[in-house]
């Protein structure tokens, strides 16, 4: 079994979730038993979600808090959020009872400890704020988890 986890940017737009899903789809291809881990933020990580449960890979989860779903998944995501989490063998939370960049990169840093390697859905631009994509790209190769990058030609944020 191989365990890949995911971080990427929550602000895809549209067609940039679709040529996502189509690379991360295609990188999923030589791997037969797939464990997808994923902090389930908005964005690349569902759309990897999705990709790993329609390759008939395991789903995990790791949450930066417990309050993750009630303070940050907003409402117009909430339905898919709740319908992957149902699919999810196993949620784990990192230990924080509230939401913010430090439990952010938190979760991250767990999901990086239990993965064989990392795709990242970057744009290669340096992190917004701590705990970003680009922050958990670097935590990753500090700890020799190699990294696949993925952004497509074409690919935008919203």
């Amino acid at each position: 079994m191989t365990r890949i986890g995911i971080t990427g940017h929550s602000d895809l737009t549209t067609a940039t979730s679709d040529l996502v899903y189509r690379a991360l789809t295609d990188l999923l291809v030589p791997f037969d038993d797939v464990t997808g881990v994923t902090c389930l933020a908005r964005g690349a990580d569902q759309v990897f979600a999705r990709a790993v449960l329609d390759a008939g890979g395991t789903l995990e989860v790791v949450l930066p808090a417990r309050d993750y779903r009630d303070a940050k998944v907003k409402p117009d995501n909430r339905a898919e959020f709740d319908a992957l989490l149902g699919r999810a063998a196993a949620v784990k939370y990192a230990p924080f009872e509230v939401s913010n960049r430090e439990a952010y990169m938190a979760a991250s840093e767990i999901l990086v400890g239990g993965v064989d390697r990392l795709i990242a859905v970057w744009d290669g631009r340096p992190a917004s704020g701590h705990g970003g994509t680009g922050d958990v790209v670097i935590h990753a190769r500090r700890e020799n988890v190699p990294v696949d990058v993925v952004w497509p030609t074409g690919s935008a944020r919203g």
